[in-house]
């Protein structure tokens, strides 16, 4: 019989650009609760500097859940375009 498998991440709401986790860690993915022609772009790294581990072209809308499974070395920095709020699920 296969075994349970469970996934738990920190949300960490984001109103503007900011740092999400510190240090290593695992993006789960991000939850858009507001929108208005919003966008982002997820850093490895403490600012908008460095690595990038995902970035979003189109605009993004209210409920949109981006799954992503990515690790992060120096931390997780995400930048918000437009305007909007969003939840980033860290580990």
């Amino acid at each position: 019989m296969a075994g349970i498998h469970f996934e738990a991440y920190a949300p960490i709401p984001l109103a503007a650009s900011g740092l999400a986790k510190t240090g290593p860690g695992v993006l789960g993915g991000i939850l858009v609760g507001t929108s208005s022609s919003l966008t982002i772009k997820v850093w490895d790294a403490l600012t908008a500097t460095g690595t990038v581990i995902v970035e979003t072209t189109a605009a993004l809308t209210a409920g949109q859940f981006l799954r992503i499974p990515a690790g992060f070395g120096v931390g997780c920095f995400v930048t918000i375009g437009g305007t909007g709020t969003v939840t980033v699920f860290v580990g």
